[in-house]
């Protein structure tokens, strides 16, 4: 991983559920990586092929964030070294950054009666503090905060005049994730979303990134199980195997076991696995993914696929496969290469949808891509394309 030169612009990292796993695990690994202390095992962007793109280093990045919780960093990072999720010879290490990133998060609620447009003021507001507090070249605004049911059909998402119109007096038309996605652009920032949740996906958001000249990428980051799927099926459709059907078994448990047994917030996940393995092979497939709560495997999780295919004169055929894994230590440092990706898209002085990031998400803004290989093929050539010259800093 390049380490700062000493004079390079920094880059703000406002995370959206700044006190969770991913949040945590992420900040500890950026510490720990720039000062020698961890290896970058896990981040892409360390890979030989991003090493000449000129990408923000990680000492050079600089956290904050919103919350609805009052545990410390320092706390939460004894309980995931705890858990087996960090190691526990990094913390004493990393204490300092841990307490600095604290001091930096703010109330994230939306106080009772508040229309969304001072919500989001307010949360913009505090976004354009930590900038200019800490003299950053620009921020990026990751929400990694607990999953959301989908909202409901609004005539106002398909349109920013009504959507600000409407914000004006309403206190709940968009769900938090898209809310933030508001302020975040309105503050002059990238704003990427590791959730299935809505987040900047409505079309009238899309709009107020374009014309706020800052660009955007999600959902839902790609860890485990889709991961493999993104993989392994277009080998199906390269060998002319007909897949007829995917049925798969997730167990977790930690916050995101809890949040996903609310069958609303269930759906958005499960609704974005079955819909990039159908974009991928071309047709529907049969078969379910079913997800349960797992209190005590914590922040671990199990995913059981079976997978039942056809082949030469209608041969019927199958196999299975179980993939186990740590979902904040698979995620964390997917954040960072998603932080220094969109803050190199920004200075690029690109806006809306960065398709290129594609290769990272279940549900790619702005893209129906899904094949694993084709989507780094696309990520390596963006990254390494020329910045045009004409491009300031961004702020």
């Amino acid at each position: 991983m390049r380490a700062t030169t000493g004079t390079s612009p920094r880059i703000g990292v406002w995370m959206i559920g700044a006190r969770g796993s991913v949040a945590t695990a992420a900040t500890v690994g950026a510490t720990a990586i720039a000062a020698g202390s961890a290896s970058c095992d896990g981040c892409v962007t360390d890979l030989p092929p991003f090493r000449d793109a000129s990408l923000p280093a990680l000492a050079d990045l600089v956290f904050g964030g919103h919350d609805i919780v009052s545990v410390p960093l320092t706390a939460r990072a004894g309980q995931l070294a705890g858990a087996g999720v960090l190691p526990a010879t990094l913390l004493d290490g990393v204490r300092g950054a841990l307490e600095a990133a604290d001091r930096e998060i703010r109330d994230g609620s939306q106080r009772p009666g508040e229309p969304q447009s001072e919500a989001a003021a307010r949360f913009a507001a505090d976004i354009v503090s930590f900038r200019e507090r800490h003299a950053l070249e620009q921020v990026v605004v990751v929400n990694v905060s607990s999953t959301e049911p989908l909202p409901d059909p609004d005539p106002a998402f398909l349109d920013l005049t009504e959507l600000d119109a409407v914000l004006a007096t309403s206190t709940d038309l968009l769900p938090p994730s898209s809310l933030y996605a508001y302020a975040a652009f309105r503050a002059g920032c990238a704003y990427v979303n590791f959730t299935p949740s809505a987040g900047a996906s409505l079309p009238a958001l899309e709009q107020l990134a374009r014309a706020c000249g800052v660009p955007h990428a999600g959902r839902d980051g790609k860890t485990g199980e889709t991961l493999v799927k993104s993989a392994l099926a277009p080998m199906f459709t390269q060998r002319a195997l007909r897949l007829r059907s995917w049925s798969g078994t997730n167990l977790l448990g930690g916050g995101d076991g809890a949040t996903l047994q609310d069958p609303e917030a269930a759906r958005s996940k499960t609704e974005s696995k079955q819909r990039s393995l159908e974009e991928t092979v071309g047709h529907p497939v049969q078969g379910q993914v079913h997800i349960d709560n797992v209190p005590e495997m914590g922040e671990w999780k199990t995913a059981w696929d079976h997978i039942s295919f056809e082949g030469f004169l209608g041969v019927r055929m199958s196999m299975q496969f179980t993939w186990q894994g740590c979902d904040s230590a698979l995620a964390a440092p997917l954040v960072l290469d998603l932080v220094r990706l969109a803050a190199h898209g920004r200075r690029r002085g690109e806006s809306g949808a960065l398709t290129a990031l594609g290769f990272f998400f279940k549900d790619p803004a702005g893209s129906r891509e899904h094949n694993l290989t084709l989507q780094y093929e696309a990520l390596t050539a963006w990254a390494n394309a020329p910045v045009p010259a004409a491009i300031g800093t961004p702020r």
